[in-house]
């Protein structure tokens, strides 16, 4: 494990010989005879834990040291070693919160052995708290973005449905009816699409990871059912091909999610005047690793957006027909497996990604919850 490393000031000689000596088998230390020569191994040393220091130093107190120092590096613990004739500015340091606790003199060895302990155990504490505290700014300044979003682009169309039945009532021509009734479809089918977008996403956040055995092409022939549907009716060649020679262990749900997002994409931005649109699936595993590649000639995507397609609510086209989920929640489950994604994208040539996961050789039944229906 490694040591907690401890920074020491004190101007006599002696004393930082001493207190290295006593304790450099415990802990990482390091001594400064000068404030100045502190502040170095501060900046030197960002993993310095914990600082003791003398009160009565020849440029400044002890108590005036630890004021200045806490604004550069705060996070260090900080302990104040003083005589008894000094605790009115150790008071005062305590109350400004300025030092974490003070070492009377003379010290014992189970004294400041106990202090770092307890200087550590407090380090470890605000260190998580302060962790926690960014989570939860992410996560707040997320669930705003979230919100906004979410009913921005849930009444899109269900406004369009809506205007579209006032306009029906008007219209006698049937072929006009008709016509209103494929816009209705194309709102309605993009709300049902974002629908599912956001079930994936609650199923990958509340959700743990089940590992199974699983069958590829069992798990592709489920999802492309509809995708074969629509390539026949757009006129998309849909090839897919699948290697798998043994048993492979993974989370089935996270697959499917990971597979019907792209393969959505790659239909979702065909090049209309493409006359020979395909989308190609290719699927292997080798050394317990499974390869997904997925390939169309669409109309792909800008160089300065591959790495933001990833962003929730990030739309890399105007050509908007999607819910800003898909490529998010691919990525998200792609971290939960330990996976990898690369894109590799040409505007109007298409684009390609490959995706790799590595298997699970074992998976105990503590490991394992269902995801949330």
């Amino acid at each position: 494990m490694e040591k907690i490393k401890i920074l020491y000031i004190d101007d006599e000689q002696n004393n930082l010989n001493g207190f290295k000596a006593t304790f450099r088998f415990d802990y990482s230390i390091l001594t400064a005879a000068t404030t100045q020569q502190a502040h170095n191994f501060l900046n030197e040393h960002p993993d310095i834990r914990i600082i003791l220091c003398d009160q009565r130093m020849p440029d400044k107190t002890g108590v005036q040291f630890f004021e200045e120092m806490r604004i550069k590096f705060p996070e260090p613990i900080r302990m104040l070693i003083t005589g008894y004739t000094d605790i009115e500015s150790v008071i005062e340091g305590i109350n400004r919160g300025h030092i974490y606790r003070y070492i009377k003199k003379p010290w014992t060895d189970t004294d400041i052995k106990s202090a770092i302990e307890e200087g550590n155990k407090f380090f470890l504490t605000t260190s998580q708290l302060a962790s926690k505290n960014v989570e939860l700014q992410s996560a707040y300044d997320e669930l705003g973005k979230f919100a906004y979003s979410v009913t921005h682009d849930l009444r899109g169309p269900l406004l369009s449905v809506l205007g579209a039945l006032d306009i029906a009532k008007t219209i006698d021509d049937l072929n006009e009816v008709k016509e209103i009734q494929s816009m209705m479809g194309v709102a309605l089918h993009k709300l049902d699409d974002y629908i599912t977008s956001l079930h994936e996403y609650y199923n990958l956040k509340r959700g743990k990871l089940v590992f199974e055995e699983i069958q590829f092409s069992e798990v592709v022939n489920d999802i492309a059912a509809l995708f074969r549907i629509a390539g026949s009716m757009e006129n998309i060649k849909f090839n897919v091909r699948v290697s798998q020679p043994g048993l492979f262990m993974t989370d089935k749900v996270s697959v499917k999610i990971i597979l019907n997002n792209l393969f959505s994409n790659a239909f979702k931005y065909q090049r209309k005047a493409e006359p020979n649109k395909f989308v190609d699936v290719s699927i292997g595993t080798e050394h317990n690793i499974v390869t997904i590649i997925v390939k169309d000639n669409g109309i792909g995507i800008q160089q300065e957006h591959i790495e933001d397609i990833f962003t929730m609510f990030f739309r890399a086209t105007s050509q908007d027909i999607g819910s800003g989920f898909g490529l998010y929640n691919v990525k998200d489950a792609l971290n939960k497996l330990n996976g990898t994604i690369e894109v590799q994208s040409v505007i109007d040539e298409g684009t390609t990604f490959k995706v790799t996961i590595p298997g699970r050789t074992n998976a105990s039944k503590q490991e394992t919850a269902l995801y949330s229906n």
